[in-house]
């Protein structure tokens, strides 16, 4: 009976972690460029079983699997599926379209600056023409640090990337693509940092100016799902209860027998 109860607390403590899951989805439903997250549940190990009274062979009471009861929890993966595309009229606003993200330099409070990836092409220029994100972080071109004269008043950017300021290219945005997207780990809402292992490759994707990408969470699905958890985590609550009442019963009833 107390692995029943190991039971529903491992389906309990396995549906609380996709109910978290779930609700940071829809928490970053609205953010640009965000990927919706998923878990899974590992696959159950041989159970236990006692082979006994089998005509096959001679009698041999022998363990025939090990036990491992409960659900398991499995690894959180991304759907890098691609987000809608909305209009914003803002010339420094851009969206991928296909595979591949933005390089952006990150600095930190103490200065040391690292390269991150993201969708989110929610950008600005400076005063002195740096093209940042909404926390100061510079967009990367084939030379660097993308900037293009201050006084500039006609900025084009073109499907491959190329910047124009009044008609005259000043640099290309540099969009990076992954073998693997197994290398890549999530730093804050909608960024990613490459883990060692990760293998670059030329990115074909086209760069939609005055567009952002949109997050791919289904909201829809994701509150269908999380009524779903909802009712698996109170059968877990329910079958708790249960073997308490037959725990109860073993105690303090047949105990007295």
């Amino acid at each position: 009976m107390t692995r029943g109860l190991y039971t529903a607390y491992t389906g309990m403590r396995n549906e609380q972690k996709r109910l978290d899951v779930i609700s940071n989805n829809l928490a970053n439903s609205a953010t640009v460029g965000y990927k919706e997250e998923s878990v899974c549940s590992r696959a159950f190990a041989d159970l236990l079983a006692i082979k006994i009274r089998d005509g096959s062979e001679e009698y041999i009471d022998r363990p025939v699997g090990i036990m491992n009861p409960g659900v398991k929890i499995g690894e959180t993966y991304m759907d890098w599926g691609q987000g809608s595309l909305r209009e914003t009229g803002n010339p420094y606003d851009l969206a991928i379209e296909g595979d591949g993200f933005f390089t952006m330099r990150v600095t930190d409070k103490n200065g040391n600056s690292t390269i991150k990836y993201t969708r989110c092409g929610t950008l600005k220029r400076t005063y002195d023409g740096f093209i940042v994100d909404v926390d100061g972080n510079h967009l990367q071109g084939s030379g660097g640090d993308i900037q293009v004269p201050a006084d500039a008043k006609d900025i084009v950017i073109k499907n491959d990337g190329s910047i124009f300021a009044d008609g005259v290219l000043v640099d290309k945005i540099l969009l990076t693509d992954f073998e693997d997207y197994n290398y890549l780990k999530l730093y804050g809402e909608n960024m990613f940092d490459a883990v060692d292992g990760f293998v670059t490759k030329p990115s074909t994707a086209m760069i939609e100016q005055g567009y952002t990408e949109q997050s791919n969470v289904n909201v829809i699905s994701e509150m269908v799902t999380m009524i779903t958890i909802t009712r698996a985590y109170e059968a877990g609550q329910k079958m708790i209860r249960t073997q308490d009442s037959l725990l109860d019963a073993s105690v303090n009833q047949i105990g007295k027998v």
